[in-house]
């Protein structure tokens, strides 16, 4: 136990030096965007005087280490910053926005990675004939389109054309379940067809691999059906790889809803970030920028881990 304590310890300590040093690109990166923030708040008309004081006001005269030293120590305390275009605090704007997205984020992966470990285990099962065809040619067309086009088309059948389904999902505190699960049906729909395929072939390739076990030939020698060896010997121990990119699609499911997010103009982190980036808030891509990388770290991180405990070659290397 005390190896993979060690382990898990020494992953954690990677995540947060890598989170450091994405903290330090995000920054770098906004610094250098072009333009002037005063002039941008301001306006074209400010006069010189305003807007050297509006500079000084929000240090941006100060030297940028020490201006990225105090937004560090802000992010963290707790304090994101407030935002440049409407003085509300970001915190608070962040919270009731991400957990938004982490709700889209939730029902996309309640349908997809079940969906996908489902068609994965359909298509070893019946491996080169039509149903493996027919899942993978499938599987391979929806990952073949962006997210932006299958929206459109989504929203010109379901929501235009049938009216089964809102085009715009509005979410908001006073609804009830079902009336939110009807409102981002599509979004939850274009998201699961970007991330299944991935999933799905990973699944069907990591239990392939293990087929080809002797313990495999066993278990069919003793007369086990094929979907029982399958599920019952083959997929326990192809688990590993299959938790990696399962983990690794729902950090793109909590990081790459930005362009789903801006289609179905849904109210979440990916609607914020894109508002602001227009507006030319850095606090706010900052804030929003970090906590994205935040979220795909994490999840990463868990894959690794549970590939750790799962997998006692990588407890034991040697």
């Amino acid at each position: 136990m005390s190896a993979i304590v060690k382990l898990v310890a020494q992953r954690l300590a990677l995540g947060l030096l890598l989170l450091l040093a994405v903290s330090v690109l995000i920054f770098a990166g906004t610094q250098i965007l072009p333009g002037d923030v005063a002039q941008s708040i301001l306006g074209q008309s400010a006069t010189p005087t305003a807007l050297a004081n509006l500079r000084e006001e929000l240090g941006l005269n100060d030297p940028a280490w020490l201006r990225y030293l105090r937004w560090l120590g802000g992010v963290l305390t707790g304090d994101l910053g407030t935002a440049l275009s409407n003085g509300q605090d970001i915190s608070e704007a962040i919270g009731r926005r991400l957990g938004n997205t982490l709700f889209l984020a939730f029902w996309a992966a309640a349908v997809a990675v079940p969906l996908a470990i489902t068609l994965g285990l359909v298509a070893v099962r019946y491996r080169n004939r039509w149903p493996d065809r027919l899942i993978s040619g499938l599987t391979l067309a929806s990952i073949s389109l962006p997210e932006f086009f299958i929206g459109y088309v989504l929203i010109f059948f379901f929501g235009v054309k049938l009216r089964w389904f809102p085009s715009v999902a509005t979410v908001y505190d006073g609804m009830s379940l079902w009336e939110k699960l009807n409102a981002i049906a599509l979004p939850v729909t274009v998201l699961t067809l970007v991330v299944l395929a991935h999933m799905m072939r990973m699944t069907r390739a990591a239990i392939l691999n293990v087929m080809q076990s002797a313990y495999i030939e066993t278990a069919e020698l003793k007369g086990l059906g094929q979907f029982r060896v399958i599920f019952r010997h083959a997929f326990p121990n192809a688990i590993a790889p299959i938790v990696n990119v399962v983990m690794i699609n729902l950090a793109y499911l909590v990081v790459g809803v930005v362009v789903v997010e801006v289609i179905f103009v849904y109210p979440g982190m990916g609607q914020y970030l894109v508002d602001h980036v227009a507006k030319r808030d850095v606090p706010v891509v900052q804030a929003t920028g970090l906590i994205f990388a935040a979220v795909y770290i994490g999840l990463n991180l868990v894959a690794d881990i549970v590939a750790i405990v799962s997998n006692p070659r990588l407890r034991h290397p040697k």
